[in-house]
C-alpha cells in the first residue's frame, strides 16, 4: 500500500467535505441576507426602540445593529457545527458500517479491525484534525478573537500534520489509527492473504 493510495483517498473524502462546506456556506448566506431583509420581528423591534429611546437614535441604531450581529454570527456558529458533526457521522457511519469512506473504497483501502467503538475513536480524531480545529479557529475569527483564532489555527496546522506524516513512514499509521488501533490495509492484498490461508491450511 502506498503513501499515494492514502492521500488520494483523504483528498476524496475531503472534497465530500468541502462541497458540505459549500453549500452550508451558500445556506448561512442566504439566512443571513433574509435576516437583514424579510424578518419582521427585528423590524419591529428596531421601531420599538427608536420609539423609546427618547432621542438618542444612535443607541437605538446601535442596539438594532447588534441584534443583526448576534443573530448572523449565530448563524455562522451553527453552519461551522453543523459541518463537523456531518463530517463526524459520515467518517463513523462509513467506517462502522463497511470499514472503508468513500475516498477508501475507491482506492482499494480498508480499516481493520472494524468495531464500532474503533470507528467512533477513528472519526473523531479526523474529524479534529481536518474539520473541527479550523472550525473553532474561524468561528473564533468571525466573534473577533483575532489572536486567538490566529493560535488555534496554528493548532490546527500542527495537529493535522501529526495526523498525515506519519503516513509517509514505514507502517503507514495516522495519529487516528494510533488513537484508534487500527491500521489501513489494502483490499486486495487482504483477500489475497486470506485465500492463501485457506489453501495452505
Amino acid at each position: 500500500m502506498s503513501a499515494f493510495r492514502r492521500a488520494t483517498a483523504w483528498l476524496i473524502d475531503f472534497a465530500l467535505v468541502v462541497a458540505l462546506a459549500s453549500l452550508l456556506a451558500v445556506l448561512t448566506f442566504n439566512r443571513v441576507s433574509a435576516l437583514v431583509t424579510d424578518v419582521p420581528e427585528l423590524a419591529a423591534r428596531g421601531g420599538f426602540d427608536l420609539l423609546t429611546a427618547r432621542g438618542d437614535v444612535l443607541d437605538a441604531s446601535a442596539g438594532l445593529g447588534t441584534s443583526l450581529w448576534d443573530k448572523s454570527v449565530g448563524y455562522v456558529q451553527q453552519a461551522f457545527g453543523l459541518l463537523v458533526v456531518a463530517t463526524f457521522l459520515y467518517q463513523w457511519a462509513c467506517l462502522a458500517l463497511a470499514g472503508r469512506t468513500a475516498g477508501k473504497a475507491l482506492t482499494g483501502l480498508k480499516v481493520v479491525p472494524r468495531t464500532p467503538r474503533r470507528a467512533a475513536l477513528r472519526a473523531a480524531v479526523t474529524t479534529a484534525t481536518d474539520v473541527a480545529v479550523y472550525a473553532v479557529a474561524c468561528v473564533l475569527l468571525v466573534e473577533g478573537e483575532i489572536v486567538l483564532s490566529v493560535l488555534v489555527w496554528l493548532a490546527a496546522v500542527v495537529l493535522f500534520l501529526l495526523n498525515a506524516l506519519p503516513v509517509l513512514g514505514g507502517r503507514r499509521r495516522s495519529l487516528a489509527d494510533r488513537v484508534a488501533g487500527t491500521s489501513v490495509a489494502s483490499v486486495e492484498l487482504s483477500r489475497f492473504a486470506a485465500t492463501r490461508r485457506v489453501t495452505t491450511s
